[in-house]
Order: C-alpha cells, then structure tokens, then sequence
C-alpha cells in the first residue's frame, strides 16, 4: 500500500507563505520608503500605504500626493502579479519553490502603462489596495485595481495596470 507522506502543519505553512511575501516586499526599496507592506488572506493580497507626512502633495486640504496614490496603485498590481507566480512556485513545491524560500524570486514583470482615475482626494490616512488580474498570458498581463480608505465601497482612485511578463 502506498502511503501519501503527512501533510505539513498548518502553522508551518502559513509561517512560509508570510514569510515569503515579507522578502519579497522588502525586495523593493521603494515600497518601504513609501510605507507600503501586503497582508495575505489565502492567496489573496491586500495592500496597505501607511500615512506618512511626506506623501501629502497639498498641505492645504490636506491630500496625498498624486504621484503616491499612482505608486501605490501600480506596486499593488505589480505585487499581486507577482504573489500570483511565486503562489504557484511554493504550492508545487521542488526547486523552485526551495529557490523562494531562500529569496530567489523570479523576474518582475515590467510596467508597460498604467491609467489612473482620481475619484476624490486622499485624506491625510491609511490607505488599501486590491488588484485583480483580469488577463495573465506568457507575455502581457492586464490588472485593475482599486484604493479606498474607510470604506471599501468608496475607492478614492482605481487604475488599469498593462505589464510585460518575463522571458525566460
């Protein structure tokens, strides 16, 4: 009788999974900077830009910057396509997925462009991010994604996210 090895603890799956998307959000210098960091729920990611002083863009509403709410709207896609490759990776487990545990990501895919719509200003606070992928081919992926900050059910911006995939 072939007996199928035991599964893994749910704790010491977990701890990987959070510990793998914690490398590679500290990957990019510029997501710290700006304050950004991801919680994960199964492999759904939700982006998180805590307040800082320095992205207010007009001290006078106050509002976020513009240029930090377009940031966060494209490292969120960004990130989420990249969750969605190394989810995969670590669930088939092998190489590849020893190579994500010791920080060996695969290549980022490249923005080619992105579309941002302003709904309202951002107010001086926390802000989410959720991106869904709505095309992931070989070569190009598309994603739409969407902030808000009390309420999810009002997004003060969204944007539509085009990327080049990695070869190779």
């Amino acid at each position: 009788m072939n007996k199928r090895p035991r599964p893994e603890p749910v704790q010491v799956v977990k701890q990987r999974r959070d510990a793998a998307l914690a490398r590679l959000t500290t990957s990019v210098p510029y997501m710290q900077f700006m304050g950004m960091r991801f919680e994960r729920r199964g492999n759904e990611l939700t982006g998180i830009l805590d307040f800082s002083q320095h992205l207010i863009g007009n001290p006078m509403l106050p509002a976020l910057h513009g240029g930090a709410i377009g940031a966060f709207l494209e490292s969120t896609a960004q990130m989420t396509l990249m969750w969605n490759s190394v989810w995969d990776l670590m669930e088939n487990g092998g190489e590849a997925a020893q190579k994500i545990e010791a920080g060996d990501f695969p290549a980022w895919p490249k923005t080619i462009d992105i579309t941002v719509d302003y709904l309202r200003s951002g107010l001086p606070r926390d802000a989410y991010a959720r991106a869904e992928i709505t095309r992931a081919g070989r070569r190009y992926a598309s994603l739409r994604v969407m902030t808000w900050q009390d309420d999810v059910e009002k997004p003060f911006a969204e944007a539509l996210v085009h990327f080049l995939m990695p070869q190779g």
